[in-house]
């Protein structure tokens, strides 16, 4: 399953973080997943919420710089090995991979994985043809 996500351009500076969260919250948009790589003078704040329509909305009122794009969502066994196995198979399959970030579902010993890859309809024909689980739901 595709997963949208939101890409925030923050300035590396002090308090700026909180000024995103402080959106969500004003807005009452729950933050489900969040990434952030940074330089010294910039970070791109990547995000799942619960509704990333009305988060870009808010966040662009309030003067952030935000895109939105799809990404795959797949569940591995949360095990030695789980994602490496898959992609290996990702990577037989000629596909590339931008990014990535997860989290352990710990009640269920799976690992969700959130996949950038420059392709989405290979990527999800080599995760078809291999019988790797697809997320259900777009809310991770």
């Amino acid at each position: 399953m595709l997963v949208n996500q939101i890409a925030v351009f923050l300035e590396n500076r002090k308090g700026r973080v909180g000024d995103f969260a402080r959106v969500l919250a004003t807005n009452k948009i729950d933050l489900v997943s969040m990434s952030i790589a940074d330089t010294k003078e910039f970070g791109i704040l990547r995000a799942i919420t619960s509704d990333n329509n009305l988060a870009v909305k808010s966040l662009r009122e309030a003067g952030f710089t935000v895109t939105s794009s799809d990404l795959i969502g797949i569940e591995v066994e949360d095990r030695a090995g789980g994602l490496s196995s898959v992609l290996l198979l990702l990577d037989d399959g000629g596909v590339g991979i931008e990014y990535l970030y997860s989290y352990a579902k710990t009640e269920t010993n799976r690992a969700i994985i959130i996949l950038k890859v420059a392709n989405n309809e290979v990527a999800l024909e080599v995760i078809r043809k291999n019988n790797i689980k697809l997320l259900q739901n777009s809310i991770i």
